[in-house]
């Protein structure tokens, strides 16, 4: 089981479009949205959160983000009312950037703690480092060959894949490097069809962290 994650908003066209944007990088995650009023106004109603809440509790516990604030009030008010409120958590964190990290981290298998952790972590800025600055370890040079490059469902295959190694890896372009176990950080490097990247890897499984990215790379991740 993992942990699901409930997106309050006032709306219910935006909470669905996230749902259904975040469920395509987590496919095995309970992603339940809580947008709207009942007459399908603008608003958030605690009723339908609460609902929501126990809908995407499968026994790992529920994350939930919010867009505004009344809406975290709410969503804090339905965990608070829930038979046991340290089933979930209201995470502070950017609704889309902190449901599609929150999704990803989910999907990983990672605890509630972790998940939102992840949310949060997403409204901070994802710094891109020099690729001089995480020199060693073991490298291999790929070309991305999908159509969309390394963006939001392949950069959160990848990350997915690379969760399950002991292994602290990066992704080079050009003279930028970023974290290989952070979705927003491998989109900021904006890589695309027919570019050139480096994945280096340090650490006990780093040979095989390398092995699947290059699997995954030569796969066109899955599409």
């Amino acid at each position: 089981m993992s942990v699901g994650i409930v997106l309050v908003s006032h709306s219910s066209k935006l909470a669905e479009g996230l749902a259904e944007l975040a469920a395509q990088m987590a496919p095995d995650v309970t992603i339940v949205a809580a947008g709207g009023l009942s007459d399908g106004s603008i608003g958030t109603d605690y009723d339908e959160v609460v609902a929501a809440t126990q809908r995407a509790d499968s026994g790992a516990g529920v994350v939930l983000l919010y867009d505004l604030g009344s809406a975290q009030m709410t969503a804090e008010l339905a965990v608070e009312s829930l038979a046991d409120p340290s089933a979930a958590v209201v995470a502070d964190g950017p609704l889309v950037e902190g449901a599609i990290a929150a999704a990803v981290a989910a999907q990983a298998g990672q605890d509630r703690k972790a998940v939102a952790e992840a949310a949060a972590a997403a409204g901070l800025p994802e710094d891109l480092e020099p690729a001089e600055a995480t020199a060693g370890g073991d490298e291999v040079e790929l070309v991305l060959h999908n159509e969309v490059g390394l963006h939001a469902r392949p950069a959160a295959v990848l990350v997915r894949a690379l969760s399950a190694f002991d292994a602290e890896v990066s992704v080079r372009l050009g003279d930028q490097e970023a974290d290989g176990h952070s979705v927003l950080a491998l989109m900021s490097l904006g890589a695309r069809q027919g570019d050139r990247i480096r994945v280096r890897a340090r650490g006990p499984q780093a040979s095989a962290a390398l092995d699947k990215a290059k699997e995954l790379v030569d796969g066109n991740f899955g599409e």
